[in-house]
C-alpha cells in the first residue's frame, strides 16, 4: 500500500468522519482528502516531478498534515523539518535533499524568500502557510504562492498514481548527534509494514481517538498520524505539551483514548494531581525515544490505573523495533520488550557471534521496517546498514547496547559510544539514572567528564523536582543501589536539562 492511501482509503470509507482535531476546528476525511488533492495538482502544475524532494517546515497544523500527504498524492517525497529549525539547518537540509519545494509557515519566513532561493539552487516553489509577511499575495507571485490561494484556485480531483512502494515516501533527518545530520530513507513499503505492525500490537480501532503533543518533524509523532489516518480513527493535533492543563483538558474534552508521550512528559505528569481531569476514555499510554526508568513505570501504573501502558524501544532507521507486551510488565519492569510482530532482532557480541542471555552486545534488527538507508551516505549507510545471507537483504546495526533475559526479553544498557570507562570499569549510564529516578521528582542524566586518574568519571546532573535533596543524599541513595565504581564522582543540580526536539535529554549540552 502507499502511504497517500492511508487518507484516500479512509475517506473512501468513512468521509464524514472526524479525522483532524486541531484548534477549534475539525476536518472530515473527505475534508482533507480534498484539501490534499489540491495542494498535489498545484505542486504538479507548479513543476514537481515524481521522486521530487518537498520539504514542510510546520508547526503541527492541518496545513502540515495536508502537506505530508499532497506531496505523496504528486509522487513526491516529503521532507518534515522541526519549525525551531534554524537557517542553517534548513539551508543544509534543502541543499543535501536537493529539494525543489518548501511549505513553511508564513511568520518564519519573513521576507527572506529570494535569500533563501539563493541560498537553495534547487528550490523552485515555495508555498506559504498562515499569516505572515510572506502571505500578502492571495494567490501566488513568481515563485511563491500560499496555502489558502492554492486551496482556492486549484481542483480537488484526484491526481494519478505514479510510485510503486519501493519508490521513497520521506526523508527524516536524524538529529546529528555525531556530526551533520543524515536523512534516513523510508520507502512506502517500510512506511506501510511499520504502521501495520505498529497498529496489530497497540490494537487500534477505528474508534480510538489519538491526541498527538510530539512534533510531526519527530517520526514518533509523524506516525500517529499515519497510523491514525491508516486505521480510521481521529487525531487530536496539539502544537507541544508546553501547556500540561490544557492538554489533560483537551484530551477529556476528547475523549482520547491513545496518549504517546517520551519520558520528559510523563516526568511533568507525574508532578500534577490528575484529579480534576475525568481521564476514564484513556485505553493506552505509549513511550519511546528513551526508556522509562521501572520506578516511573510504577508510578504511572498507580496515576492511571486501568490504562495499558506500552514500553517501546525504536530508532528512526527502523522506526519501532522493540514492545513490551503489557502482560510482562510486572515481571519486567526494565525490559522494552520483544521484536514487533513481523520482525526479528538478536544481540551480537564484540567477537561477530549471538550473544547468550545475560551478555552485553549490540542490537541488530531485520525486516521490511529496516528503512533505505542515509540519503547519498553510502558511507554512513554500510557502517549502520550491512548485508545479510539473503542476496539484497540488509539488517541494521543499532548502535545501542542491550542484555536478554533467559526468556527472549530485551534490555537497553545504553548506547556504545556513552559506555563510560572508570577506573577500568565500564559504566552504562542508564544503569546509574534508573537508581537516581528512584529519587521522588528526580530527573536525572549521567556523563562521563575526564579525569586524570580514573580515565573518566561519573557525574550525574540532577533536576529536583519533589523534596529538596542534597549532594550527600544523592550520594548515600546511589552507594545503597551501585556499586562502588558506579557511584557518580560528581552532582550537579540545575533546574532543567536540556532537551531535544523530540524529548529526549541532550546530554551534549551538559559537558
Amino acid at each position: 500500500m502507499l502511504v497517500q492511501e492511508f487518507l484516500a482509503n479512509s475517506a473512501r470509507r468513512l468521509p464524514d468522519k472526524t479525522a483532524l482535531v486541531c484548534g477549534d476546528r475539525r476536518w472530515t476525511y473527505a475534508d482533507l482528502d480534498a484539501m490534499a488533492n489540491r495542494l498535489a495538482n498545484a505542486l504538479t502544475n507548479l513543476g514537481l516531478d515524481r521522486g521530487d524532494r518537498v520539504v514542510i517546515q510546520l508547526h503541527n497544523t492541518v496545513e502540515a498534515v495536508v502537506s505530508i500527504f499532497a506531496t505523496l498524492k504528486a509522487g513526491g517525497v516529503f521532507v518534515p523539518i522541526n519549525p525551531t529549525a534554524k537557517h542553517d539547518k534548513l539551508k543544509y537540509i534543502l541543499n543535501n535533499c536537493r529539494a525543489t519545494a518548501l511549505v513553511v509557515d508564513a511568520g518564519l519566513m519573513g521576507s527572506g524568500q529570494d535569500a533563501l532561493r539563493e541560498a537553495a539552487p534547487s528550490l523552485k516553489t515555495i508555498v506559504a502557510c498562515g499569516r505572515g509577511p510572506a502571505s500578502t499575495s492571495s494567490s501566488g507571485t513568481g515563485s511563491l504562492f500560499t496555502f489558502d490561494g492554492i486551496q482556492a484556485g486549484f481542483s480537488e480531483a484526484p491526481r494519478p498514481t505514479v510510485n510503486i512502494d519501493l519508490d521513497l515516501a520521506c526523508l527524516i533527518y536524524t538529529s546529528g548527534s555525531t556530526g551533520e545530520a543524515k536523512g534516513v530513507m523510508s520507502d512506502h513499503g517500510n512506511v506501510d509494514f511499520a504502521t501495520s505492525s505498529i497498529i496489530s500490537y497497540l490494537e487500534n480501532v477505528e474508534d480510538d481517538v489519538v491526541i498527538n503533543v510530539l512534533p510531526l518533524a519527530f517520526d514518533y509523532g509523524l506516525y500517529q498520524l499515519l497510523m491514525t489516518f491508516k486505521f480510521g480513527g481521529t487525531l487530536v493535533l496539539e502544537r507541544s505539551f508546553m501547556y500540561p492543563a490544557q492538554i489533560l483538558d483537551r484530551l477529556q474534552a476528547e475523549r482520547v483514548t491513545g496518549f504517546p508521550g517520551v519520558p520528559t512528559l510523563f516526568s511533568v505528569l507525574l508532578q500534577m494531581d490528575l484529579g480534576a481531569f475525568d481521564l476514564s476514555s484513556l485505553r493506552y499510554l505509549t513511550n519511546t525515544a528513551a526508556t522509562l526508568p521501572p520506578s516511573h513505570i510504577s508510578q504511572l501504573r498507580e496515576k492511571f490505573p486501568g490504562v495499558t501502558l506500552y514500553s517501546m524501544y525504536g530508532l528512526t532507521e527502523t522506526k519501532r523495533t522493540l514492545y513490551l507486551p503489557p502482560a510482562q510488565l510486572d515481571r519486567r519492569p526494565g525490559s522494552v520488550g520483544i521484536a514487533i510482530p513481523g520482525t526479528e532482532v538478536w544481540i551480537e557480541a564484540e567477537d561477530g557471534r549471538r550473544a547468550e542471555p545475560g551478555e552485553t552486545g549490540e542490537l541488530v534488527v531485520r525486516g521490511r521496517h529496516v528503512m533505505r538507508g542515509y540519503w547519498e551516505a553510502p558511507e554512513a549507510t554500510s557502517q549502520r546498514f550491512r548485508p545479510g545471507p539473503i542476496p539484497g537483504e540488509r539488517f541494521c546495526y543499532t548502535g545501542d547496547l542491550f542484555r536478554m533475559d533467559a526468556e527472549g526479553f530485551l534490555y537497553f544498557v545504553g548506547r556504545k559510544d556513552d559506555i563510560i570507562k572508570s577506573r577500568g570499569e565500564k559504566v552504562a549510564p542508564k544503569e546509574v539514572e534508573n537508581v537516581l529516578h528512584m529519587l521522588p521528582g528526580v530527573s536525572a542524566a549521567v556523563v562521563g567528564v575526564p579525569d586524570p586518574v580514573m580515565g573518566h568519571a561519573v557525574k550525574a546532573f540532577i533536576v529536583a523536582g519533589g523534596p529538596p535533596l542534597t549532594e550527600a543524599q544523592v550520594l548515600a541513595h546511589c552507594r545503597a543501589h551501585l556499586e562502588d565504581f558506579m557511584v557518580p564522582r560528581f552532582i550537579e543540580f540545575r533546574d532543567a536539562l536540556p532537551t531535544t526536539e523530540s524529548g529526549k535529554v541532550q546530554k551534549r549540552g551538559l559537558v
